[in-house]
């Protein structure tokens, strides 16, 4: 097993304890791999000579870049770099202006003002004005086809605009707002952003070769700080050896989200690794609709059923963190650890209630699972051998991406699945408005007149320490009823090559290649 450097990690865990991780705070504010080959030794220099990297990705990203409609966390986390909203949030977990140069909130919580900051560029070259802002904020109210895109933002009684100045009234006052406003500034009389999406961030797309490639360049006009790389290249590999394969050959030189079990394959010398948290609940979905997942007792026999440690140790080196509910530390305020060990091992449990239920000889299940995600595949291998031994006879149906994204995510066609879930927004929201019986989110269908009842008192509270205990009890709804089998919050490990530094964790799915640099 190859050192890993654990710094991202301890730091991400430790603002999470203190409660900084989630807080919504607003702001001023020569490698040298070895290769195989001499073409690719010179192909890696070419590439710290030119000032470019190329990052190893798993999958393609989403039919379409437009960022009011991109649903996959590997799309956000490459156009992370590409757009900006209002605000931004930094690796702190601290909101800080962006578009907009600063906030006024006002003491009763209802009147939100945002300067629109001086001078900020589209892509395209144009200025930001506050007419952009408006249309960007009220096209996720309601688009084209009437759809309201972010549910929170009905709050908003009226948005009002000046030279300078976007002015929000809300009906009522709203504690997670702000987060919201991470939401993209678009210009409003663009409309090409499904295939070629322009944004305020300090990168700008440039090409798409698809399931081939995304192309992205340093930003020359951004109004900040900007990146330190002049080009950044994605590649798609779906497969866990081709990811291996392209760092050890030197077509590669950062991939995220590794295994221990990739890691080691790297030569020693040639790379270094960071670990940090994925951000994510990575669990075994069920389908609460589709028979035996909608008698709760069979839901809470796979709970008792899976060892969650033994996943750990045997897939993961023993990284990453146990998880009880549809939260994950980062999000300091709203994390319940209580909930980690609400269900523990506990095979001979799982068979009381499986005979309780009308199981006592099993049954058959399958297991959908995304094939490029090798973290997901070998924890459902894990959990399939473990629900053997309580005689569910479980068997892997791996798939394409874009057969995943379809079947389960779209027409949620499926028994169960091993994936995991992110949040868009700095919210506990984002997590947990996912399981309310009417979202168009709601993969797993579950149905629970409570957790709705929860929600929507959340959603009308203003008190933010009332909100919280809210959310937390909707937190113990899900774990109580066993609406999933909750697994981990995976250890992200990255790997980079030498020379190439300032890799920073955040505590959203996302991953700021303007930070990157090679050392010189």
């Amino acid at each position: 097993m190859r050192k890993v450097n654990k710094t991202g990690g301890r730091l991400l865990r430790a603002l999470a304890a203190a409660g900084l991780a989630a807080a919504l705070l607003v702001t001023g504010c020569g490698g040298a791999g070895t290769s195989s080959t001499g073409g690719a030794e010179q192909e890696k220099t070419e590439r710290q000579k030119n000032n470019e990297i190329v990052i190893g990705i798993p999958q393609d990203l989403d039919d379409t870049l437009d960022p009011h409609y991109t649903v996959g966390a590997g799309t956000r986390e490459v156009m992370f770099n590409v757009f900006e909203g209002l605000v931004k949030p930094d690796s702190a977990g601290n909101l800080n202006p962006a578009v907009a140069e600063d906030v006024q909130i006002s003491e009763d919580g209802l009147v939100y003002t945002f300067p629109i900051r001086q001078g900020v560029k589209f892509h395209n070259g144009d200025t930001v004005e506050p007419a952009d802002v408006v249309y960007s904020i009220q096209r996720n109210i309601e688009d084209e086809d009437g759809t309201n895109l972010i549910p929170a933002l009905a709050a908003i009684d009226h948005i009002d605009s000046t030279d300078t100045e976007v002015i929000i009234t809300l009906t009522a006052p709203n504690p997670e707002f702000l987060s919201y406003l991470t939401l993209a500034i678009l210009p409003a009389d663009y409309d090409g952003q499904a295939t070629a999406p322009v944004g305020t961030g300090p990168y700008k797309f440039v090409s798409r070769a698809a399931q081939d490639n995304i192309v992205l360049e340093r930003f020359e006009d951004y109004w900040g700080e900007g990146g330190h790389v002049d080009k950044v290249t994605y590649k798609v590999i779906e497969t866990s050896d081709g990811l291996v394969q392209g760092l050890q050959s030197g077509a590669l030189d950062l991939v995220s989200h590794m295994t221990s079990t990739q890691t080691s394959q790297l030569d020693e010398g040639s790379f270094h690794v960071e670990e940090g948290t994925m951000n994510l609940v990575q669990a075994l979905y069920l389908n609460n609709a589709e028979k035996p997942f909608d008698d709760v007792r069979v839901r809470q026999a796979l709970c008792y059923a899976v060892d969650r440690q033994d996943i750990l140790d045997l897939a993961f080196d023993g990284y990453g963190h146990l998880l009880g509910s549809s939260m994950f530390p980062a999000f300091a305020k709203y994390y319940d650890e209580s909930l980690t060990d609400y269900y523990t091992y506990d095979p001979d449990k799982a068979m009381e209630l499986l005979k309780e239920a009308g199981y006592e000889d099993g049954f058959d299940m399958t297991i959908t699972v995304p094939k490029n995600y090798q973290s997901h595949v070998d924890t459902a291998q894990v959990i399939a051998d473990q629900l053997n031994k309580v005689g569910i006879r479980a068997k892997l149906d791996t798939v394409e991406w874009n057969t995943w994204v379809q079947d389960v995510n779209t027409d949620h066609k499926f028994q169960t699945t091993v994936i995991g879930f992110d949040a868009k927004t700095l919210t506990a929201s984002a997590m947990l408005s996912r399981w309310v019986s009417d979202s168009p989110k709601n993969v797993i269908n579950y149905n629970n007149s409570e957790y709705d009842e929860l929600f929507a008192k959340a959603s009308s509270t203003y008190d933010d320490a009332e909100q919280t205990q809210i959310y937390k009890e909707m937190e113990r709804n899900l774990a109580e009823n066993a609406a999933n089998v909750y697994i981990q919050d995976m250890a992200d490990l990255v790997t980079m090559r030498n020379g190439l530094t300032g890799l920073q964790f955040y505590p959203l799915y996302v991953l700021d290649v303007s930070k990157l640099q090679w050392e010189e």
